[in-house]
Order: structure tokens, then C-alpha cells, then sequence
């Protein structure tokens, strides 16, 4: 039992991860308000995010310069790819919410099936 446990412990963050992503996906599959979309999908965007950096860091590693008194070192090559990708996310979730501000603007709502009625 103690060794299921310890297991759980010192993996808690895939855990936490799994339930986001699900979370996230489930928001964007289930739901018909496009805004509710967007909060699912930037949910999932932020389970990646932690899902890349959650092995980047190395205990008792230090930044890659190179000196004789460290051994162990930490790269930041995650780290700088998800700088990169919170970026993109941020624009992708302002174009998609600029998106339904003029959808709700041309056709009075932004609920799915509403809007798949009107094209009937």
C-alpha cells in the first residue's frame, strides 16, 4: 500500500494534468455557448503547458553555464518553447472571442444549435 501511495505522491502533477485535459475537452465537446468553448479550450492549451514543463525541471540542477562547481544541469529549452506557446494561445484565444463578438453581432446569439437552426 505504501508503495501505491508514494507512487501517487511523487506523480501527483500527471494526475492533475489527466484531469485538465479532460476537463477541457469535455467543456469543448459538450457544450453549445462559443465562449464556453474557448474557456475549455484554453483549459486543455494550459494542461499542455504544464505537461511540457512538468519534466523540465531537475532537482537540484542549475542553469546550462558551464562551470566546474555544478554537475547537474537544468535546460530551458521547455520552457522557452512554452513562452512561445502561452503567446499563441493568447492570440488564438482574443481572435476566436473577437470572432464571437461579431458572430453575436450579425446573428443576435452564440449558441450552436441556434445558429445551425437559422442555416436550416
Amino acid at each position: 500500500m505504501s508503495s501505491f501511495l508514494y507512487n501517487f505522491v511523487s506523480s501527483y502533477n500527471y494526475y492533475i494534468i489527466i484531469f485538465l485535459m479532460i476537463s477541457g475537452l469535455y467543456i469543448v465537446v459538450s457544450r453549445g455557448n462559443m465562449v464556453k468553448k474557448l474557456v475549455g479550450l484554453a483549459l486543455f492549451q494550459t494542461s499542455v503547458y504544464i505537461l511540457y514543463i512538468s519534466p523540465g525541471k531537475i532537482l537540484n540542477g542549475t542553469a546550462p553555464i558551464l562551470s566546474d562547481d555544478f554537475s547537474v544541469y537544468s535546460s530551458p529549452f521547455p520552457h522557452v518553447l512554452i513562452l512561445t506557446a502561452i503567446v499563441v494561445g493568447i492570440a488564438t484565444l482574443a481572435l476566436g472571442l473577437s470572432l464571437v463578438i461579431r458572430i453575436n453581432e450579425e446573428f443576435g446569439t452564440i449558441e450552436e444549435d441556434k445558429l445551425f437552426e437559422d442555416e436550416i
